[in-house]
């Protein structure tokens, strides 16, 4: 698949997930504000039926404070009318008042007059009694209005002192705590509101009256949303209830709870989409660099083939046979392209330690660092001398000590050497240089070249296996892509790092660093 294909359905992937996140968190986002909107009147209203409750309550206290005094003064009047003790054939009648209270009196046809009482407190007033039917209509008709009059009076009592002195009576005990309480509890519950909640009466001038426990006043900086209503507001003395709930959050997420389950698994696609596309260009990276080793490998192996069959080619010509000086040359370039192939070889077979080597699979042993350098840099001084370069050594540590496998290790050094030499300048005189000191309880031994340098982009790759610096597409720069990859895997097995550090056209510097076998001893 073309890495613009890949490239394509990323995209549309994309764009699908991303919509179909915006839509989620969208629906999300407007059910938990209808949730809230939802919440919100249901409080409204229960504050309101409480606020009228209480107004109702301090109404019926009034009448229940006030009754017996309005009734005592309204028949303690010279004009209240005495009525007879009713005698035989009596008609009983009831009448049922505004607070509930039911009063109950008797007609009769015949009564003494001579016998006069007072009503008693809650009794209808009696004219004198008659016989006929029309003088009962008329009498029960009088006693009604008479009724009527006496609880419009009364009433109109209780209106009055209920606007005269229900100002200056305290509001702890118009709106008592637990009154308060058991109203709210209430309506909330007929509102489908049964979560707990704290609440607090303010006066005019925000002040806190009394408040239950649990209740964050807003100069705190309570993060809990406050629902507030105005207490008697007919009143002079404005009140204010307040009411919160320090458990809404948790309330109205689950009531849209459903919906979570939905946006998590369209998460957890998105994350297996993202995580499958760089995966595929993972893979589609990898296919390009074994690609490209199995072009560069084939190449390196066409070359001293191609010259060993050529020499061997030239041997069977009878007049070379005879010439010692050509059987020397011949059997010189064999020699030459054998060791070269057989290089070429051992690189390759460097992977299969790469791939499985381990700590128990290496031969550690105590070497001295400083003179495993010193052979590599004899032997390599040949090759940098035939391109006209320079070798520099300068072998500073003190403890050159430590604990590696040596045959790795020296090709670790060779592998760096081996790799500026490639990645030279043209344009200027190679020059190498490298150098080892302590640092600390490590080891530091770093390869400088004023090679071509590495790019930016590739510093962070130089070390995968299979990738190879972009110098457009040479062959006279040699390799597989699997030095610095080897390299790395190396120093790691020996518990110790590698850096680089580079500036593009300029040169290189490679960073080791190995922990000293007096360390370890220490540690151990």
């Amino acid at each position: 698949m073309k890495k613009s294909t890949i490239w394509l359905l990323a995209i549309i992937m994309a764009l699908t997930f991303g919509a179909l996140l915006f839509f989620q968190f969208f629906y999300l986002k407007n059910m938990t504000n209808m949730r809230e909107q939802q919440f919100r009147e249901n409080v409204q209203r229960a504050l309101n039926a409480t606020s009228d409750k209480l107004e109702k309550h301090e109404t019926r206290y009034y009448l229940e404070q006030d009754i017996n005094s309005i009734e005592a003064s309204l028949y303690s009047s010279p004009y209240s009318p005495q009525i007879g003790t009713p005698g035989n054939n009596n008609i009983q009648y009831s009448i049922e008042n505004p607070d509930g209270s039911v009063t109950q009196f008797t007609l009769s046809s015949t009564v003494d007059e001579t016998k006069k009482r007072r009503p008693k407190p809650g009794e209808g007033i009696f004219p004198p009694p008659t016989h006929s039917i029309g003088s009962r209509y008329q009498t029960m008709h009088e006693v009604l209005r008479g009724q009527y009059l006496y609880q419009k009076g009364l009433l109109d009592e209780v209106v009055l002192t209920i606007l005269r002195e229900s100002s200056s009576r305290p509001i702890i005990e118009r709106a008592d705590s637990t009154l308060v309480r058991n109203y709210l509890q209430a309506e909330l519950g007929n509102n489908g509101l049964n979560q707990p909640f704290a609440f607090a009466i303010n006066d005019s001038k925000n002040m806190i009256i009394y408040a239950t426990q649990g209740f964050i006043p807003a100069t705190r900086g309570d993060t809990t949303a406050t629902y507030s209503h105005v207490l008697f507001p007919n009143s002079p003395a404005k009140y204010t209830l307040e009411v919160q709930f320090p458990a809404k959050k948790s309330y109205i997420v689950s009531s849209v709870r459903f919906a979570i389950p939905s946006l998590a698994f369209t998460l957890i696609l998105l994350v297996v989409f993202l995580y499958t596309i760089v995966t595929a260009f993972r893979q589609k990276r990898l296919t390009e660099m074994k690609t490209d080793f199995i072009n560069n490998m084939t190449h390196e192996l066409k070359t001293p083939i191609s010259s060993i069959s050529l020499a061997a080619q030239m041997l069977d010509d009878s007049s070379v046979r005879k010439s010692p000086e050509s059987l020397k040359r011949i059997s010189g370039i064999i020699s030459d392209e054998a060791k070269r192939l057989r290089f070429q070889v051992e690189k390759v077979l460097q992977m299969s330690v790469f791939d499985s080597s381990s700590v128990a699979a290496l031969k550690f042993k105590e070497v001295d660092a400083n003179a495993i350098v010193a052979s590599v840099v004899n032997t390599f001084k040949l090759k940098v001398e035939k391109y006209g370069g320079l070798l520099d050594c300068e072998l500073d540590a003190e403890d050159p000590f430590v604990r590696v496998d040596e045959m790795q290790f020296t090709n670790v050094i060779f592998n760096l050497l081996d790799n500026a030499v490639k990645y030279r300048r043209d344009d200027v005189d190679l020059n190498l240089h490298i150098t080892t000191r302590n640092v600390g309880n490590n080891l530091e031994i770093r390869v400088s070249d004023n090679g071509i340098g590495i790019r930016r982009d590739d510093l962070k790759r130089i070390f995968d296996k299979f990738f190879r610096v972009h110098t457009g597409n040479r062959h006279d720069v040699k390799g597989f892509g699997l030095g610095l990859a080897y390299v790395k895997k190396m120093v790691t097995l020996f518990s110790g790092t590698i850096r680089v550090e580079s500036e593009l056209g300029k040169g290189t510097t490679f960073i080791i660093t190995l922990p000293l076998l007096n360390t370890d001893a220490e540690t151990e």
